[in-house]
């Protein structure tokens, strides 16, 4: 499923990320990353450490 693939490409990163380098890093369409990280977000699974980036909670 996207959602665990994009949450377990923003833990390798281990830095905050755009949709944009997850979606090339997990080599997922961008599309599909902003859905799963909407359910992300809807979990309190990730947060925002600054405007439009994202990293694991």
């Amino acid at each position: 499923m996207s959602k665990e693939k994009v949450l377990q490409t923003m833990k390798k990163a281990g830095k905050p990320l755009k949709a944009g380098e997850i979606a090339e890093l997990a080599g997922i369409d961008k599309k599909e990353v902003d859905k799963a990280m909407k359910e992300l977000k809807k979990d309190g699974a990730i947060v925002s450490p600054k405007v439009c980036f994202w990293e694991p909670k």
